[in-house]
């Protein structure tokens, strides 16, 4: 294949990956974004269109001068990426095809990363079960994109802390062998960062801090438009500063970190011992129904105006707020972006935090951020699963022949 002809099939593969992130761009949008002349695009485009890659769906909003054509990926392309994210708890995994279209519905695991008796033939069978049910030759998946807590080493495929395998492989190989398919994971909160950079309210900003409140509490760094994980990929550990008020022991073995206050679990557990001592809630009866995890019922009497889970909840994320004081000091960010599970309490996140940002952080530099909550929710660790997947894709095996 001549020099010329590789070139080609790379921005053929750049410019699909542009399309799946963006869901419909212009010929000018795409030559910013590739770095590329408009003439070479506009062939390279045309030659997607023939090719049965790339369809033209009409003309953009007009800004006064001629509207321009917008181009997006055939919804027909038969060719889709598996999503899993997973937390502490559960796992959670669906199918996308390349226009971002759920093709299965997510499907759930009770999977405990925490627990000795976890068995990582567990999750092979879920998700090949998961594969096999959906009816999709694995001839057109293109990989699969797993998000989960721990220090993962995303370059090496090996998570420190949860999934233990054997010394000779890592976690990733020994996913990838036993599903035959390509394997790519990657830290949870670094991957919600991506998705709120990719899809959410980080969209077109430099300097982001992504907050995942969820039954832990990470922190994804997004600086000079990049995710930044520091040199040994540990950048962001959020949740271990040691700006807690109680001794509580954390997950990590040490006291004081800013997790054993503002996580979930903590939150869940503080609820029920608050019942358990005769505190009038609307979740003495959310918690009879074992069907759901206490800290859902926690974040459903949020919703509900609940005083006991407000109460709670306003105490934790004040705590939050502090730790996030800290970040506006060191990193001075455009935005804040409160994301993960815990999103899900709304604006009921945003006083606390800003009292504590109040109290704690200088105006001058505080009122340079501002705050954000995510629109993306629980999606947010799918989608980012998902772009994790379609990163490491090689496209330019997938675009050598015409499909049409």
């Amino acid at each position: 294949m001549s020099v010329i002809v590789k070139k080609n099939q790379r921005l053929k593969a750049g410019i699909i990956k542009h399309l799946y992130y963006k869901k419909s761009l212009s010929l000018t949008d795409l030559s910013k974004l590739t770095q590329k002349s408009l003439p070479l695009v506009t062939a390279v485009v045309n030659g997607l269109i023939a090719e049965g890659y790339v369809l033209e769906e009409g003309y953009a909003p007009s800004t006064g001068g001629r509207r321009a054509a917008m181009f997006f990926i055939n919804p027909k392309l038969a060719k889709y990426v598996v999503a899993i994210a997973m937390d502490q708890l559960t796992t959670r995994l669906t199918i996308y095809d390349l226009s971002r279209k759920m093709i299965i519905p997510i499907q759930s695991l009770e999977f405990n990363l925490s627990s000795e008796n976890n068995n990582i033939n567990d999750l092979v069978n879920f998700i090949n079960t998961s594969i096999n049910q959906s009816g999709i030759d694995r001839d057109n998946i293109l990989g699969v994109g797993i998000g989960m807590p721990g220090f993962v080493n995303a370059e090496e495929g090996i998570n420190h802390s949860f999934l233990k395998v054997e010394e000779d492989t890592t976690l990733q190989a020994c996913l990838a062998l036993n599903i035959g398919l390509p394997v790519y994971i990657d830290n949870d909160s670094s991957l919600i960062a991506l998705a709120e950079l990719n899809f959410g309210e980080a969209v077109d900003l430099k300097d982001v801090m992504v907050v995942n409140i969820g039954w832990g509490t990470g922190l994804g760094m997004i600086i000079d438009g990049k995710l930044y994980r520091g040199s040994s990929g540990s950048a962001g550990e959020f949740s271990h500063i040691p700006l807690s008020d109680s001794d509580n022991l954390c997950s990590c073995g040490r006291r004081g970190c800013l997790e054993v206050d503002t996580s979930l679990l903590v939150m869940a557990k503080k609820s029920e011992q608050e019942i358990k001592n005769g505190a009038e809630s609307s979740m003495n009866k959310l918690f009879e129904d074992k069907s759901k995890h206490p800290a859902d019922h926690f974040l459903t009497a949020v919703r509900q105006q609940d005083p006991v889970a407000i109460s709670i909840l306003v105490k934790a994320i004040f705590q939050l707020g502090k730790g996030i004081a800290t970040l506006i000091h060191l990193l001075n960010p455009q935005c804040i972006v409160l994301s993960g599970r815990g999103a899900k309490a709304g604006k009921m996140l945003l006083p606390p935090i800003q009292q504590a940002i109040h109290e704690f952080c200088i105006p001058r530099i505080a009122e340079q951020t501002e705050i954000r909550l995510s629109t993306l929710t629980d999606e947010a660790e799918l989608l980012a699963a998902a772009s994790l997947a379609v990163e490491h894709s090689h496209f330019e095996e997938m675009v050598t022949n015409p499909l049409i």
